[in-house]
């Protein structure tokens, strides 16, 4: 099967996440999408990895309440030990499940700072990436700076509409008292 692997902190799911799963399965051709609930991005500071299992808990919750999805809520890395890599993921879900194919869902955003993630150049050649668009980013420029370096790596650039929302949009909305809830899956 061809897997579509989403992984974040998904601190909390939202609409734009749903839009993005469905994307995945239902227009841009894979089987399934793995949602990695990530327990601490290398990369990023604010978010606790102690908060990891609640967050899945509620990742499940929330793909639940759409049966529709053709997700499996993966927590194949909160048993792993930090620093929690995307490669080192990627590579133990293809040693559990040698006979399935993954690539890598990102935003614009991470395309454009993949330099600075370990190992990069193995995600893009041996994984791949299916990327969405965001903001401020323009994709095929993105894209063409990549593949001037190593003209291997496999970047499928997704034309899907883009949803204008973000995890820390709602929780500052929740945070200040805002009704949050019609953002949230």
């Amino acid at each position: 099967m061809n897997i579509a692997v989403y992984s974040g902190s998904f601190n909390p799911l939202h609409i734009g996440h749903l839009a993005i799963m469905k994307h995945m399965t239902d227009e841009a051709g894979y089987d399934y999408v793995y949602l990695v609930v990530s327990p601490k991005n290398p990369l990023k500071d604010g978010i606790s990895s102690d908060s990891g299992r609640k967050r899945y808990e509620a990742a499940v919750e929330a793909v639940c309440r759409h049966p529709e999805l053709k997700v499996w809520v993966d927590d194949i890395e909160l048993e792993m030990t930090e620093p929690h890599y995307t490669i080192r993921t990627l590579d133990a879900l293809q040693e559990r499940e040698p006979e399935n194919s993954f690539t890598l869902v990102m935003g614009a955003d991470n395309l454009a700072d993949i330099r600075r993630w370990k190992d990069y150049r193995r995600i893009l050649k041996d994984y791949g990436v299916a990327v969405f668009p965001r903001n401020g980013f323009e994709l095929k420029t993105v894209k063409a700076g990549l593949i001037d370096e190593d003209s291997e790596y496999r970047i499928r650039l997704l034309e899907a509409e883009m949803v204008d929302i973000s995890s820390t949009i709602i929780r500052n909305a929740i945070a200040s008292g805002e009704d949050a809830s019609g953002w949230l899956m």
